[in-house]
């Protein structure tokens, strides 16, 4: 005898418990409340306990439909990851790879691995997106990329994360600036020295009333790190930027680093960067060269 139970009704039951209704869950998968009722009434059946409480305004899951919830999500994520290796062994190159890049990643790498896969498959379109602060992950969850490259790791069971190299930051003014001139001077820079001066600040969409590393309260804000950069040489402000952004202003006396107790040793502090691609949606032959390329130029090995 087959087993009665299916997929379709796993998804109707974490689409409720995601969604709070069963009209809620209807909309999300374009089905009728009727059906979502029905299936979730012979899922029950089959498995032989009650996964919500109907006795509210809103179904609320029961203990067993909590326990059952993390089963569900599992069998259906495994499900989508068979899906879509199966969909890729018939497919061939893509025509076009869309990438998130983190404006924090050292671009000369990105570049070398874009410029490998290009000499393999020279007629694959490429799309890079600008994504600071989160919005490399955030454009991968909406499926508006296929690969991101990120420094901030937001865990998400639909997307595998591979470790690709500590990116360097410093906090720098320029040399002319008053901090400039404590620094150069040798002195310490307290954290009252810093809030004395303006500080520029990089934020995202995603990242709007909330702040990392902010120690003044004078900030000027702005969405990229060329704009960042600029600000800083312009002597407006202070500002944590990448290492290998502002390694020939440092070598040629243009900044100078404010050695802050609170960046670390000599104003320095180290992020994670990560390459990460969902694995319920193939990756095609490009897309698998790049991230061959950047593991192995990171010195980590290939991708699967």
């Amino acid at each position: 005898m087959l087993d009665a139970l299916t997929l379709d009704q796993m998804r109707i039951f974490v689409a409720i418990a995601e969604t709070g209704s069963f009209r809620a869950a209807a909309s999300r998968l374009s089905r009728v409340q009727s059906a979502v009722s029905h299936a979730v009434a012979n899922l029950e059946a089959e498995l032989g306990v009650s996964l919500f409480d109907r006795s509210g305004h809103r179904p609320v899951l029961t203990p067993a439909g909590r326990s059952l919830l993390s089963d569900a999500r599992a069998i259906l994520l495994k499900t989508d990851t068979m899906r879509a290796r199966a969909r890729g062994l018939g497919e061939g190159v893509e025509l076009g790879l869309t990438i998130a890049l983190d404006p924090q990643f050292p671009p000369v790498l990105a570049c070398a691995a874009l410029k490998e896969m290009h000499r393999a498959y020279p007629s694959v379109t490429i799309r890079v997106l600008t994504a600071s602060l989160g919005e490399a992950v955030h454009a991968l969850r909406e499926r508006r990329c296929a690969l991101a490259i990120s420094g901030i790791d937001l865990p998400d069971p639909h997307i595998e994360r591979r470790a690709l190299a500590l990116v360097q930051r410093a906090a720098v003014v320029a040399a002319s600036h008053p901090l400039g001139i404590l620094a150069a001077a040798g002195g310490p820079v307290t954290a009252t020295d810093l809030a004395d001066h303006v500080q520029v600040v990089a934020e995202s969409p995603l990242t709007q009333g909330r702040d990392f590393n902010v120690l003044s309260p004078g900030t000027w804000r702005v969405g990229d790190n060329v704009t960042k950069h600029a600000l800083i040489l312009a002597g407006i402000g202070w500002g944590n930027l990448p290492l290998w952004l502002v390694e020939r202003d440092l070598a040629e006396g243009r900044v100078v680093r404010v050695p802050a107790a609170e960046f670390g040793p000599k104003g320095e502090t180290l992020a994670n960067a990560y390459l990460m691609y969902r694995t319920d949606e193939h990756l095609g032959p490009a897309a698998r060269a790049f991230c061959d390329a950047l593991l192995r130029m990171a010195g980590h090995r290939t991708a699967p």
